[in-house]
């Protein structure tokens, strides 16, 4: 049997044995762990790095490929159009009034008819004016006669005077009488016949051919020659003009166009500029410029058979100009601008796009002329270039039917919206 002093040292003994143990147990496998972290990262960094999936994200910009529509330049022939605003002027408006005063007896048109010119419009009361008639030919009748008595005296006296029985001093104030009814005879001719106008204008009639407004007055009411208003106004329709400005600096080549006696076409449309209302050419020119706004005024004239102007209606004016002729044109949409200016994408050959810079021409519709910078049949895109860098790689693709037809941009859907010319989406 042992003493227990004995005991108690070999206790301490191993438990000391054993703390030791779990410390460089606990140091190795710390030192495993670092040495396994090691070896992962410069196996990492010795790996290289993997290209991503075309059109999938997170890969490097540099060598995504894009799907693009492209369409190739053509040549076609531009309109050169000249617009500006404009309002529709009426060639002649006429306040229509009374010529005489007078109570207004009758009224025979209907507000917006048609009238033609010498068209009976209103009656004014005519009794007055009959009466004041009568009067002034009764009044150069006895005139008349009076110079007829006179004219017989003065031959009688004329005959005594060869026969030497009178004094020719008679027959001298015989022939000044006779003038001077002549005289009182013209005057009453006068009277005669401004008395007989009168009854003329107590029928107003249309000084012109057009359209009437709103009457200005009933029947039963006294008019003066005088009143402001009138009866109605008239405005001719048919045909009309239209007078809209232009900058100053086109008007050189219209000038030159009307004095060789050209006649430039003229379209009016409406406020919106969407829909055509008449068709007609330019007449003339304003003699000056308005320094105001730099702009000058220009006059064209329509035939409005169907009466799709109206005075005083404001629309949009396109003035044919010229024709440029086999210009190479390209899709509005193939248009940017930015920090180079104004550029297209053009794809090359080996399916990358290039920044083009181009100097444009006249547009007409959603083409636009393309005077330099650009060859026909290069490929320029049209959808898909809010995405695109210098020599980006591209795919060319078609747009989704179904994707237009829902109004949206195909190249900015999630999935493309652009289809491969085998069928599938592209970046699948």
């Amino acid at each position: 049997m042992q003493p227990a002093c004995y005991i108690e040292k070999t206790r301490v003994h191993m438990s000391t044995s054993g703390s030791g143990f779990s410390r460089w147990a606990q140091w190795l496998t710390v030192s495993v762990i670092l040495a396994l972290l090691g070896a992962g990262g410069y196996l990492l960094w010795q790996r290289p790095a993997a290209t991503p999936p075309a059109g999938k994200r997170g890969g490097d910009p540099a060598r995504r490929v894009m799907p693009v529509v492209a369409v190739p330049a053509k040549s076609a022939n531009i309109n050169v159009y000249l617009n500006g605003l404009g309002t529709v002027t009426p060639l002649k408006t006429v306040i229509v009034r009374s010529r005489v005063d007078g109570q207004l007896m009758r009224v025979l048109f209907r507000e917006g008819q048609i009238v033609k010119e010498g068209e009976l419009l209103a009656e004014i009361d005519p009794r007055p004016f009959q009466a004041q008639f009568t009067q002034v030919e009764g009044q150069m009748a006895r005139d008349q006669a009076l110079l007829a008595n006179a004219r017989i005296d003065l031959e009688r006296y004329r005959v005594l005077l060869a026969q030497d029985s009178i004094a020719k001093q008679l027959v001298d104030t015989q022939e000044a009488l006779v003038r001077q009814y002549e005289g009182v005879v013209k005057f009453d001719q006068g009277l005669v016949d401004n008395a007989r106008l009168q009854l003329v204008y107590a029928r107003v009639t249309a000084p012109i051919a057009g359209r009437l407004g709103l009457r200005q007055v009933d029947a039963g009411n006294i008019v003066r020659a005088g009143d402001a208003n009138g009866l109605v106004v008239i405005t001719q329709l048919q045909p009309i003009t239209v007078v809209f400005t232009i900058p100053e600096d086109s008007l050189p080549p219209v000038m030159k166009k009307l004095q060789a006696g050209e006649k430039l076409p003229v379209d009016a449309y409406d406020r919106a500029d969407k829909v055509k209302l008449a068709a007609g050419t330019l007449l003339t020119a304003d003699n000056q410029i308005d320094p105001a706004t730099g702009t000058v005024k220009l006059k064209a004239q329509f035939a409005n058979e169907d009466s799709a102007l109206f005075p005083s209606q404001f629309v949009n004016v396109r003035m044919l100009l010229d024709v440029k002729r086999d210009a190479t044109v390209v899709p509005t949409a193939a248009i940017q601008r930015g920090t180079p200016g104004t550029f297209v994408y053009v794809v090359m050959a080996d399916s990358t796009a290039t920044v083009r810079r181009v100097k444009l021409g006249p547009a007409q519709g959603e083409v636009v002329a393309v005077d330099a910078g650009l060859e026909l049949g290069e490929r320029v895109v049209v959808d898909g270039a809010d995405r695109l860098r210098e020599g980006a790689r591209v795919e060319l693709a078609s747009r989704d039917p179904a994707a237009a037809s829902k109004g949206g941009d195909g190249a900015r859907k999630k999935g493309g919206g652009f289809r491969k010319k085998g069928g599938e989406k592209a970046g699948e």
